[in-house]
């Protein structure tokens, strides 16, 4: 009966390209031994070597949201500087809208102060609007 089934010619540790430039090629199989990483994994299972991980995917696997930034940008249709100029203005309009909920007026002095501090997180909002206008001309 053994011998109506083909005999496999490699086992399944093996790795499965025989030639080096091809295996080199490939960024799915290591380096040293040319076994074929295990999907997620770090490093080779069979001699221990480190795999090769690109820039984007280091920053987005150490930084996390660094996607959905980038994914916001592009819905936005603004470049990554012009996008953090943007949010920063917005934040802005925020603390100024936020400044005469969480502060109270009880005199003229304190209505004043509450004034003045809308005016300076209004600018520091156009600022940043401003700013994501000229950087995406530029951009």
């Amino acid at each position: 009966m053994a011998e109506v089934v083909n005999p496999a010619r490699q086992q399944f540790w093996q790795p499965p390209a025989t030639d080096v430039t091809a295996a080199q090629e490939r960024s799915e199989t290591c380096a040293e031994c040319r076994t074929e990483f295990i999907v997620g994994s770090r490093y080779c299972h069979r001699c221990g070597a480190s795999r090769p991980i690109n820039v984007a995917a280091r920053m987005a696997a150490e930084v996390p949201g660094v996607a959905e930034f980038t994914r916001l940008g592009k819905r936005l249709g603004l470049p990554m500087p012009s996008l953090i100029a943007f949010l920063f203005g917005a934040f802005g309009l925020i603390a100024a809208l936020s400044v005469g909920i969480i502060f109270t007026a009880h005199n003229t002095l304190d209505w004043q102060a509450i004034q003045l501090w809308r005016i300076e997180w209004l600018l520091a909002g156009i600022a940043g609007f401003a700013a994501g206008l000229l950087l995406k001309k530029t951009s």
